[in-house]
């Protein structure tokens, strides 16, 4: 069952999955923009996460900037999906893992601070399983993560036209990680971490402001579960499109309504041949499918081979690996 949510639970849900305020007491200022107290702020987001609502307060890191990242899938025996997920769930760089309606049924991304690090998990993955694992690497995303408009809108702010890696430095690593995983829900939540790695309060703000600038971070806020909040008919729509006309249909395809997500991918031949991907996030499957008919009208993409695979199950869904933890396997 989806919580429910009052009115402030929404503005502070749909509000704030972005902008979040790089400021000593980010939650007292969210507060005082919505009428509530610091530590009102605090007991939502902390009831609200745990009912599932909320994965983190955190961060989102543009793909492949300060880290690597695949979208993978095997097909998997209907009596080993559970084992199988098991499997794949524990390996501290798979952040996504969905079962979805197609032969290849399980789907994963793979993540890590560098290919030769993602490289490694697909390797033991394939050991570990015994299936063959298809790699998908990203190639250009259209829409990267800013958010889920919790009225089905997709109105989200801009995405940067691309992110400057040149501004990262070593030190980066843990800050990012430790937006990837999610801040302390305590008042003064850059300080603790702050604490955690041996530096000052300000500083922490400092770099997180200039990674969030650079566009290596994606947004800063409130990271929604949108399947606990109703939206549980979702399907990654996949297309096999001509290399030139990708870079037409895709930013065409972020702009219709209800496609949340669209990124071109590489195919493999002879087995997967799709090369732009978009999801659909919807309350009902006939919803969804609407989605996707108004996107065959408007875009003439009625006679583009395709398949919709929607998601059936989510057996894990945290933020990325971009610093491998210490004395982790490479």
């Amino acid at each position: 069952m989806s919580p429910i949510l009052d009115p402030t639970d929404h503005a502070l849900l749909d509000g704030w999955q972005h902008g979040f305020p790089l400021v000593s007491q980010p939650f007292a200022e969210i507060g005082r923009r919505l009428d509530l107290s610091e530590a009102q702020v605090l007991e939502r987001l902390r009831r609200l996460s745990g009912a599932g609502a909320i994965s983190r307060i955190g961060a989102t890191c543009r793909p492949n900037t300060a880290g690597a990242s695949t979208l993978a899938a095997v097909a998997v025996p209907d009596f080993q999906i559970d084992a199988v997920a098991a499997v794949i769930g524990a390996e501290p760089g798979v952040n996504h893992s969905y079962l979805r309606e197609n032969d290849w049924n399980l789907w994963f991304v793979a993540t890590g601070p560098d290919r030769s690090h993602v490289d490694a998990t697909l390797a033991r993955l394939r050991e570990q399983t015994g299936l063959e694992i298809l790699d998908l690497p990203l190639v250009h995303a259209f829409n990267v993560n800013l958010g889920f408009a919790l009225d089905g809108s997709g109105r989200l702010p801009p995405a940067k036209e691309a992110a400057d890696a040149n501004v990262l430095t070593a030190d980066d690593r843990p800050i990012m990680q430790a937006l990837s995983s999610g801040l302390a829900l305590v008042p003064r939540p850059f300080a603790e971490l702050g604490s955690a790695l041996g530096r000052p309060e300000s500083e922490i703000i400092a770099r997180i402001a200039v990674l969030a600038e650079a566009g290596v971070l994606s947004r800063i806020g409130v990271i929604v579960r949108h399947r606990a909040l109703g939206w549980r008919s979702n399907a990654m729509v996949v297309w096999e499109l001509p290399e030139e006309e990708i870079g037409r249909i895709g930013p065409a395809l972020t702009a219709v309504r209800g496609v949340t997500l669209c990124y071109q991918r590489r195919p493999v031949p002879g087995v997967w041949p799709y090369t732009l991907y978009c999801m659909i996030h919807a309350r009902t499957r006939a919803e969804a499918l609407a989605v996707l008919g108004r996107a065959c009208t408007e875009l003439g993409l009625a006679e583009v081979p395709h398949q919709v695979l929607f998601s059936i199950r989510c057996f894990k869904q945290t933020g990325a690996l971009v610093s491998a933890p210490s004395g982790a396997a490479a």
